[in-house]
């Protein structure tokens, strides 16, 4: 059968089920690491069903079939997935266990591969079948693989070092940071299975996965400081060898598991959030005392160290520069009505690459043009490509890696000539009082994103009107641009990272929104620093954020008379800051724009 359409996919991948004696699968957006980006040969379910979004699982039974993404991709998923194949559901509203628990039938056995879920996952999806009277069974091989024909192979590209220069920090006293953590809690060993966690522990990148910097690896780190690297021995060059040093043995990727089953007897730190549920059959299988902790490294990573913070501070400077040059050279061809969604990102990303020593961008660049850009996570195609129309709303979204830093911005423009509408420019400006309203809080340690999540969302609820997304994500230190544990987000529905306390070191982003479907988009998005904060008379410690990124904000769509004196002295002081930065990168009538747009309101 030609596998050259979804629906002869969705056939094909029923007959290997019915070949397996199984009635059903589950299918995600996951590799053997539960990234958020994974590697071509992991996108199993854009094979299946088309969708492209980063966050997504799918249900195939022989008589239905379902999806599920959360309200980033709500439009999204309509566009790319055939309803009349798939029916859509919106989490957490429900979730794939749940739409199980309500469609399997009686004695169904269904199937999931325990590589790519974790075990949280897996024993809610059990006990909701157990309750239908139908079983969850792990399979030895994807069946997705098996009618993939054309599946690419897991990239063999090779490991690099991340220097001191940009890490700060020597793996050999992460390593030990990590052992003495295993010894206070009596354990013999951790496994650590999350790229970026491993990337920050062996201070190590790679380009195994588009637009995060990681090398397809696991770690089993010791309580005597050593370490096991399973990853394809290809991958380890002599300059890495001598990187890692002794302390690290280097092993196959294919010896990962019998390494596990090595830690029989032993007691071993997994984190449920991080590790697939195929380690904890492992080491269950093998014998060993499971104790389910964080990953170790969490933590430790999400707090920047001064050298992390300063490189930040430099990528961040260059690539405001490349951000303001592509925004004046927008302002100066998209009013002419021949500039695209494509066009707009590729000329973005080669003022990137005209900055210096860009690696990579940081994700797909979100570039939305009138009604995509009311697509949250929306992902420019040939076929949704639309023109940047004179008198109309542009939102691009983007982000560059960097060796000294991941950055990530999303900028709003009016594309001229003419005047924005009144709703418009009320819409955008109750966006930018939330984004200020962050930027300038003031709060006592101990205080978590969520608690914070209102500031950003109150003058956007005073209209009647939210966003379907969280106001901030963690970001890393050339690795992922989202990062956890921090989070500013409503913690209903349990989210991850919203009851994480903010701590100084951490980076995040600034970036509330709104969207009109049909119409247009809007998000006004910078990274922050969480520092220490001085108030005289301060009774505790108190912290605050640094702005990070430099880019100048959309002034036509600004309703002056909306905003309050302190609310325009935060603009002016940010846009003075942006011209100090940027200024000196830009020259002529690039530079004579900048100026025009850090002028005081």
């Amino acid at each position: 059968m030609l596998m050259n359409t979804h629906e002869a996919r969705l056939e094909a991948l029923r007959k290997e089920l019915l070949a397996r004696d199984l009635d059903g699968f589950v299918i995600p957006i996951s590799d053997e690491h539960m990234s958020e980006y994974v590697g071509l040969y992991a996108q199993r379910l854009a094979w299946l069903t088309g969708f492209g979004g980063s966050a997504g699982t799918a249900v195939v039974l022989q008589d239905k079939a379902a999806i599920f993404v959360d309200g980033r991709y709500t439009l999204q998923v309509r566009d790319q997935v055939d309803g009349r194949f798939w029916s859509y559901e919106s989490v957490p509203q429900t979730s794939p266990a749940k739409w199980l628990g309500e469609h399997a039938h009686e004695g169904a056995k269904i199937g999931f591969d325990p590589w790519l879920h974790g075990k949280p996952w897996a024993v809610a999806a059990e006990k909701a079948l157990k309750e239908r009277g139908a079983v969850l069974v792990p399979v030895s091989g994807n069946p997705i693989d098996t009618i993939w024909g054309d599946q690419p192979a897991p990239s063999p590209a090779v490991a690099e070092v991340h220097t001191l220069a940009n890490a700060g920090e020597p793996s050999e006293a992460k390593r030990a940071a990590v052992a003495e953590w295993l010894a206070e809690k009596k354990l013999d060993a951790a496994v650590i299975t999350a790229l970026d966690s491993i990337a920050w522990l062996l201070n190590i990148r790679g380009t195994d996965v588009e637009r995060t910097p990681v090398a397809l690896s696991f770690v089993i780190a010791h309580a005597d400081g050593t370490a096991e690297l399973f990853i394809a021995e290809e991958k380890i060059t002599p300059e890495v060898q001598a990187h890692l040093g002794n302390a690290v043995t280097i092993r196959s990727r294919e010896a990962f598991v019998p390494g596990l089953e090595g830690l029989k007897g032993k007691k071993v730190a997994v984190d449920p959030e991080r590790a697939v549920q195929a380690v904890f059959g492992a080491l269950a299988g093998a014998g060993a005392e499971i104790v389910e902790l964080r990953d170790p490294t969490v933590l430790p990573k999400a707090i920047k160290n001064p050298i992390e913070q300063a490189g930040h501070r430099a990528a961040q400077s260059r690539d405001g520069g490349a951000v303001s040059r592509f925004l004046h050279w927008l302002s100066l061809e998209a009013p002419k009505g021949e500039v695209t969604e494509i066009t707009a990102a590729e000329a973005l990303h080669q003022f990137r690459r005209d900055c210096g020593d860009l690696r990579d961008l940081s994700f797909d660049t979100i570039s939305g043009a009138g009604p995509n850009g009311a697509v949250v996570h929306y992902r420019v195609s040939e076929e949704t490509n639309r023109t940047l129309e004179p008198s109309s709303v542009y939102l691009v979204d983007s982000g560059g890696q960097y060796p000294d830093g991941t950055t990530d911005i999303t900028r709003t423009v009016w594309v001229g000539p003419g005047e924005p509408s009144a709703e418009v420019k009320d819409r955008f400006t109750r966006v930018l009082k939330g984004h200020i309203a962050l930027a300038r809080v003031v709060f006592p340690r101990g205080t978590a994103g969520s608690q914070l999540d209102v500031l950003a969302r109150y003058h956007l609820w005073q209209a009647g009107v939210d966003y379907a997304h969280g106001t901030g994500h963690g970001v890393g230190s050339y690795l992922s641009v989202h990062e956890g544990p921090q989070r500013i987000a409503k913690s209903a529905g349990g989210q991850a990272g919203t009851d994480q306390e903010l701590l100084a070191g951490m980076f995040l982003s600034n970036e509330p929104g709104y969207y009109k479907t049909g119409e247009f988009g809007i998000r006004i998005e910078n990274l922050v620093l969480v520092e220490p904060r001085t108030i005289p008379g301060a009774e505790g410690d108190y912290l605050g954020f640094e702005t990070l990124t430099h880019v100048p904000i959309e002034r036509a769509l600004v309703d002056c008379s909306l905003l309050t004196r302190d609310e325009v002295e935060w603009w002016n002081s940010y846009h003075a800051r942006v011209l100090e930065i940027v200024g000196p990168q830009l020259e002529g009538a690039a530079r004579e724009w900048l100026e025009a747009q850090c002028a005081p309101l």
